[in-house]
């Protein structure tokens, strides 16, 4: 079963067909950038397309010439009330009432698969999300990319994707050294000797039962031990410990990783090394020397022959190194070898991280570039961080923690559907405020509570419905005036909502939509308020009250549809 806007492009393309046949356009022209969208004024009309403007120029004609053609063919049309020309080409399209009837009933026959796409057509789509250093619990900084990933993650599914969410383990750098140090001493610390935390170490009080957990198996065997004895079988098992507390954090927020890749086995498994027999295979690793740092030279500063990457051929600044002088991986080798290995089982990569990363985007860019031969999507979208307020001052850090709040703290306090929907109220790389007062305030500058009370309001029709005694078996729909069809207007676009923020990675529209939608909803809500006739539950007038129930519980299944991509649960009631 089509949606409208589908349905229209349909239309749309029959029509060309049509020109094709009888040879006012020719054969073959792209018709990817063709849109079937709502005009930006809605007093243009209900549907607009800039067909005869993209297709004008390759097809050798005049726009307005083209486009007179087409409001001939589209005027035709039984559900086209009229067809105007606009501007140097535009065409608006005005529908009959009876078209945004249908599109109610095919909301309500289509359910909680109303805009499900098969845009991705089984493609598959390896989303690395999270991939926190496992050195401690999740913060606010890791949520929110947190979030935005698994949301992502979800919305490619709805439009059709097959998706692997994963989570990159970095086990393999020095800061696991560090972690491993640290959870000496809190070892020491359990078997009685009393530990000052140096700085450069973590000094959070999580790593206490890592300490005690260690005391209760090894006893004082380590204590006194070279740090070579012990600092591999430590850093495993603190990491691993690590790695159990961050599942845990991410479990409060409803988020599961299908994959947990560890850096060290990626190397221990060779994977680097294959990369590097790669690229040299295709001329994109050679031996060369590193320039000079940019600015002021340091005076130890002594050229090296290195393996470098050919970054600049896909557009970066500089070839950059796969290995250091001492023979070890670079970061960049090591990220590098990981998404050679995604690339092996996925068609398309999106990498969710910090926006502390941006400087690195150019070359990773590059790199899968010339791994994939061009041939593999990938996006790597940036998040900003989260600045945490209460009552708009500065929230204290947390001693658990050490440094910082944890995620944990503030999914407890405030509930894991608020964290995730306040998370996409903003694009991902803008930046965000998280005030504990604003996000839980019973108010319309609230998106949370402002969508959730929508679908509250709307779950008390039935119980209002039934006080007046009104059961509804039939609905006639011809009882709804252009004021409510406009709300189904606004309904109608979720399905092309959910394509294009699946095309662009952004599942901030989601967010974004649902908001104009309850908006809609309750300005329709509150004309009633004056206007007695105009409410929703009219005891004198049951099949008017049916038709407007079935308008409501429409609106009703696109809040609970947006909620499931977003990972939020639609309240029936408010308290």
């Amino acid at each position: 079963m089509t949606t409208l806007y589908a349905r229209f492009a349909d239309h749309l393309n029959h029509a060309l067909d049509a020109l094709v046949a009888s040879g006012d356009l020719p054969e073959g022209l792209n018709r990817a950038p063709i849109t079937v969208e709502p005009p930006r004024d809605s007093a243009h009309g209900d549907l607009a397309t800039n067909a005869a403007m993209v297709l004008a120029k390759p097809a050798k004609t005049n726009p307005r010439a083209l486009a007179e053609k087409l409001v001939e063919k589209l005027s035709a049309i039984d559900e086209v009330a009229s067809a105007e020309l606009a501007g140097p080409g535009f065409i608006n399209l005005r529908l009959v009432d009876d078209s945004w009837r249908g599109e109610l009933e095919n909301i309500h026959a289509q359910g909680d698969g109303y805009g499900r796409s098969t845009m991705g057509d089984g493609v598959t789509v390896n989303i690395e999300y999270v991939s926190a250093n496992p050195t401690g619990p999740m913060h606010m900084g890791h949520c929110r990319g947190a979030v935005v990933g698994d949301a992502l993650a979800s919305l490619l599914e709805f439009a059709g994707h097959k998706v692997i969410r994963e989570y990159y383990v970095n086990d393999a750098g020095g800061q696991v050294d560090v972690l491993a140090r640290s959870a000496h001493l809190r070892y020491r610390e359990a078997l009685g000797e009393s530990i000052a935390i140096p700085e450069g170490l973590y000094p959070g009080e999580y790593l206490k039962p890592v300490g005690e957990k260690l005391a209760a198996e090894y006893g004082d065997k380590y204590v006194g031990a070279d740090e070579s004895e012990w600092l591999g079988l430590f850093r495993k098992q603190a990491v691993a410990a690590m790695m159990e507390m961050i599942r845990a954090d991410l479990a409060l927020l409803g988020i599961h990783h299908d994959v947990f890749a560890s850096e060290a086995e990626l190397q221990a498994a060779g994977k680097p090394e294959a990369a590097e027999k790669w690229l040299r295979e295709h001329d994109l690793v050679y031996d060369g020397m590193l320039e000079a740092p940019k600015g002021e030279t340091p005076e130890d500063w002594e050229p090296v022959e290195l393996p470098l990457f050919r970054s600049t051929k896909f557009g970066d600044d500089q070839d950059r190194p796969i290995k250091k002088s001492n023979g070890a991986w670079t970061y960049f080798g090591a990220d590098l070898a990981y998404h050679f290995q995604k690339s092996e089982t996925a068609d398309q990569l999106i990498d969710i991280w910090g926006a502390d990363h941006a400087g690195t985007v150019k070359r990773i860019v590059a790199a899968v570039a010339a791994l994939t031969g061009g041939k593999t999507r990938f996006d790597v979208k940036l998040v900003q961080m989260v600045r945490l307020l209460r009552g708009g001052e500065p929230v204290k850090m947390s001693k658990r923690s050490g440094n910082f709040v944890t995620l944990a703290d503030v999914v407890n306090e405030v509930g894991k559907d608020v964290v995730r929907f306040t998370m996409l109220t903003r694009k991902a790389d803008a930046q965000m405020d998280f005030d504990f007062a604003k996000v839980v305030e019973a108010s319309k500058d609230n998106p949370v509570f402002y969508v959730n009370y929508a679908h509250a309001r709307i779950a008390s029709l039935k119980r209002r419905a039934t006080d007046a005694g009104i059961l509804c078996d039939s609905v006639d729909l011809s009882r709804l005036d252009a004021q409510e069809l406009a709300l189904v207007k606004r309904a109608a676009q979720f399905p092309r909502l959910v394509e294009g923020a699946a095309l662009a990675r952004e599942p901030h529209r989601i967010a974004f939509y649902l908001y104009d939608l309850a908006a809609d909803f309750h300005a329709l809500w509150n004309v009633g308020n004056d206007q007695p006739g105009r409410r929703f539950v009219v005891a004198e007038d049951a099949p008017l009250t049916c038709a407007r129930l079935y308008l409501a519980d429409a609106i009703g299944q696109i809040i609970r549809n947006g909620f499931a991509i977003m990972g939020v649960e639609a309240v029936e009631e408010m308290h």
